[in-house]
C-alpha cells in the first residue's frame, strides 16, 4: 500500500547543482550546517523520503521537510545562511 500524507515537493537538480551541492557537502572547509542541508537535499533528490534522509542524517523529519522545500523555492540560494539572522540577540 501506498503511503498517505502530504506529497513531497519534487526535487530535480540540475547537474551544476548537483556538482555544487557534493563539494558544499564534502569540502572542510564548509560550513557544519550547509555541508547538513547539502547532504539532506542530495539524498531527497536520490529519491529517498524524508524519513530515511532524516534517519540518515540524524536530524528530524521536519527538519528535511524545512529544507526540501527551501531548496525547491529558492534552489541553492535557500541552503545559504540568511545574514540578518546570524548573532541576533532575543
Amino acid at each position: 500500500m501506498a503511503s498517505q500524507g502530504r506529497p513531497k515537493a519534487e526535487l530535480v537538480l540540475t547537474d551544476e547543482e548537483h556538482e555544487t551541492l557534493t563539494r558544499w557537502a564534502r569540502r572542510r572547509k564548509s560550513a557544519h550546517a550547509l555541508a547538513l542541508r547539502s547532504r539532506i537535499v542530495l539524498g531527497c533528490a536520490e529519491g529517498l523520503t524524508n524519513k530515511q534522509v532524516a534517519a540518515r542524517e540524524r536530524v528530524s523529519q521536519p527538519t528535511v521537510g524545512k529544507w526540501r522545500s527551501r531548496f525547491v523555492e529558492a534552489r541553492l540560494d535557500g541552503l545559504v545562511d540568511d545574514p540578518g539572522r546570524a548573532g541576533r540577540r532575543r
